[in-house]
């Protein structure tokens, strides 16, 4: 893999696979849902949508027809720390993606009328969401876990904050907030070094604001949210403090997340649904941020069976914990993660991925036999001890039931 930075700032990082036939192209910018506040919350994800409705000389409908005319894929996601937009083309159509990417980056003329149309493309989005309790489930957590803080916050934003955007507020956070030190552009495929003077081409002289990003470390509260719905389901998230991105422990941390509830052979699937048929979905999974981590333990089952689930994930737990893991367990825990590692790498969306967002959220990438030390050099005790630290905590909940009851052990 190669770096390279712009004479304006923008940093590139591209990786070479001579094997491919195809090139995965994005443009990874360091602001999200944690970058906002109570009155445009929502707005990241807004502008990913209104970088698709048209620029100067191409209506939203020319946009997607230049990438089906090549046979190619385009799309964007917001996080709650990142926006990317991306394309995977064949090689030989890689400077016109970029080109269009480039096109939608610096002329997009959020056209009022467009704008008016997406609202309400964005505003159905946001109910569709609601709909999905085992997906808002998640957002309550976040938001009992943070509060107040801007990584409580959903990603979609809500009806009341969407309203509120206009033209002139999407370009002033474009202007403020898509500068060239926030900006990564990431490639990786059938494509040479020569690729990056089309880079610096489009995105090596640009300037923007210099407004300066104050993030706050956020402070993890331990709240119980609860919402009453008229679902088949009652869906259960319990949260404990988790690790930030690049900690030195994440590794033992991901490890035991794995062995716990990650995979089909996890303790927390074996128990839940295996042996007691409790849930067609429980699992467990570690979001890391660039300060702060979340461990979320989830479970759906029907409200009158909620006291049981929470008492075979609790117990679950308490066995982990007390008793530590075993040698079977940690051997094929590495096993699945190094397989898991390298599949991805067959995949130049993949790799792109990755490199964007190390650079993006790092600074620095790591090469794949460091990656394989670092899984090998887990230890039955590292993780142990990183149980141990995570789950001593006392935790954050929240729960969509029908009859709006906690489990009875939680009052």
């Amino acid at each position: 893999m190669k770096k390279y930075i712009c004479q304006n700032g923008v940093r590139v990082v591209l990786e070479q696979i001579p094997t491919v036939r195809s090139v995965a192209i994005g443009i990874w910018i360091g602001t999200g849902s944690r970058d906002e506040d109570e009155s445009n919350n929502g707005i990241s994800h807004f502008l990913e949508h209104m970088f698709f409705k048209g620029t100067d000389t191409r209506s939203a409908r020319e946009i997607a027809e230049s990438f089906d005319s090549i046979g190619g894929q385009v799309n964007a996601f917001t996080s709650k720390e990142y926006t990317c937009y991306y394309a995977k083309v064949l090689d030989n159509h890689a400077k016109y993606a970029l080109e269009i990417l480039a096109d939608m980056f610096f002329n997009s003329v959020f056209d009022k009328d467009e704008l008016n149309k997406e609202k309400n493309v964005v505003l159905e989005e946001i109910k569709m969401y609601e709909d999905t309790p085992d997906d808002i489930v998640h957002d309550m957590l976040s938001k009992a876990a943070y509060e107040t803080h801007p990584l409580g916050y959903p990603i979609l934003g809500t009806e009341a904050t969407l309203e509120r955007f206009t033209s002139e507020l999407l370009k002033d956070y474009v202007h403020n907030m898509y500068t060239p030190d926030n900006v990564v552009i990431s490639i990786a495929g059938n494509i040479d070094e020569s690729f990056i003077s089309n880079i610096e081409q489009y995105f090596g002289s640009f300037e923007r604001g210099t407004k300066q990003i104050v993030e706050i470390s956020p402070k993890f509260h331990t709240n119980k949210i609860t919402k009453q719905k008229d679902t088949e389901q009652a869906h259960l998230c319990i949260g404990f403090e988790g690790l930030p991105i690049g900690h030195e422990d994440i590794y033992n941390l991901i490890v035991m997340n794995n062995i716990f509830g990650g995979s089909m052979s996890s303790r927390l699937f074996q128990e839940v649904r295996e042996e007691k048929g409790l849930a067609y979905s429980v699992f467990s999974y570690h979001s890391s941020f660039k300060d702060s981590g979340l461990v979320t333990l989830y479970g759906g089952t029907g409200a009158n069976q909620m006291d049981e689930l929470y008492d075979t994930m609790h117990s679950t737990l308490e066995k982990l914990t007390d008793k530590g893991i075993t040698l079977k367990e940690l051997t094929n825990s590495k096993e699945q993660l190094k397989g898991n590692l390298m599949l991805s790498l067959e995949s130049t969306n993949s790799r792109m991925s990755r490199n964007g967002k190390n650079e993006l959220l790092l600074g620095r990438h790591r090469t794949l036999d460091d990656i394989i030390e670092s899984i090998d050099n887990v230890t039955i005790e590292s993780v142990n001890k990183i149980a141990n630290q995570i789950f001593a905590n006392d935790y954050t909940i929240s729960l969509i039931s029908p009859d709006n009851k906690l489990p009875a052990r939680l009052g």
